[in-house]
């Protein structure tokens, strides 16, 4: 999770989300969300993760590998998470507006292993910096 979080520390003027993916225990694939600085509403930290994790592997299967967020993905990154094939989800915050995996698992997630509130103090403590700052 704590290379998670440096991911979100990365992001400027995006929400600090923070995404890495391993397999077999290394690291093969980070992002941080830039929708804004993108100008792109996909580019959640979750799916760029997922893109470049596809490609470092050759498939679009991401069977085996786990991934760690620093927030609790929305829908359109469960959704993702679900048809890659992903086996284990950990994240750090509760995504209590948005949230999909654990306030409202989608059918298809039997064979998903999800953990929450992993470092969920210093990645509620982001996030809160974060819109402290722009408010």
């Amino acid at each position: 999770m704590q290379s998670a979080i440096e991911q979100a520390k990365l992001c400027t003027i995006d929400v600090p989300i923070g995404c890495v993916i391993k397999k077999e225990g290394a690291v093969i694939a980070s992002a941080h969300n830039r929708r804004e600085s993108d100008n792109d509403i996909t580019a959640h930290a979750e799916i760029l993760a997922i893109r470049e994790a596809q490609k470092v592997l050759k498939t679009s299967r991401l069977n085996g590998c786990e991934l760690y967020v620093t927030l609790e993905p929305c829908p359109m990154c469960s959704w993702a998470i679900i048809q890659s094939g992903i086996k284990v989800v950990y994240f750090g915050s509760y995504n209590t507006q948005y949230g999909s995996l654990i306030s409202n698992p989608l059918k298809g997630t039997k064979n998903l292993k999800i953990y929450g509130g992993i470092k969920e103090d210093e990645c509620d403590k982001i996030l809160k910096e974060f819109f402290e700052k722009i408010r």
